[in-house]
């Protein structure tokens, strides 16, 4: 059908069909983005957990080799918030690292119960807290393993407030910024590495280093 006899046909529709036919799209367009960041999540998030298992099956086998410190095994056990307003139990590695204990989370992700982005899974006590209209677009999502809040979360701008970063993403969130949060996050800890080998580097060079043979200070 043309353009021109879609406006003709539209036109000729009641103001109730026209506001029933445009709710129709939004809900189609809404509902095609949903499947694409599901489709994304359960295809990369599958290739991580794939590519990760050896770091985490020696993490684990670490953590399981140490002598028992107070209570916990291995794994973590929390109840957290998510799509829907439903509960469920978010197990992570009883690790300091803070990126083994995040990929460690994989799983939730390839099962639907987390995705790879979104807002920052809140505990029961913290879901209570929320007032009606953060509940609805909160509940509306899927927690995510990294979020918009997480990689800008050191700037130190008042508007770069957790809070208000989630909110932006939920009125916002797209398959683009899902892929450009995705890049942030793995730059952060790329970069941060970069610059721990640079200083360790660096301290290792001493001024006797590069003396030439012979070179005496009193000289």
């Amino acid at each position: 059908m043309s353009a021109t006899a879609r406006a003709v046909r539209t036109a000729g529709r009641s103001p109730r069909a026209r506001a029933v036919a445009a709710t129709a799209r939004r809900a189609a367009g809404a509902l095609a983005a949903v499947t694409l960041k599901r489709a994304l999540d359960v295809t990369l998030g599958s290739a991580l957990l794939l590519l990760t298992s050896p770091a985490l099956a020696v993490a684990a086998l670490t953590l399981s080799l140490r002598p028992p410190r107070g209570r916990g095994g291995v794994l973590v056990r929390e109840t957290r918030i998510g799509l829907g307003g439903h509960p469920f139990e978010l197990r992570s590695l009883r690790t300091r690292r803070l990126r083994l204990g995040l990929l460690s989370r994989l799983p939730h992700v390839v099962r639907g119960e987390l995705s790879l982005v979104g807002p920052a899974p809140l505990t029961p006590d913290e879901n209570a807290l929320l007032g009606p209209a953060a509940g609805r677009w909160r509940h509306g999502l899927r927690p995510g393993l990294t979020g918009l809040a997480q990689v800008r979360a050191r700037s130190g701008m008042p508007w770069d407030e957790p809070a208000l970063l989630d909110a932006h993403y939920a009125e916002h969130h797209g398959t683009g910024l899902d892929l450009a949060i995705l890049a942030q996050s793995a730059r952060i800890p790329l970069r941060a590495a970069a610059r721990r080998l640079h200083h360790r580097g660096k301290a290792r060079l001493s001024d006797t280093d590069h003396r030439l043979p012979g070179y005496s200070v009193a000289e």
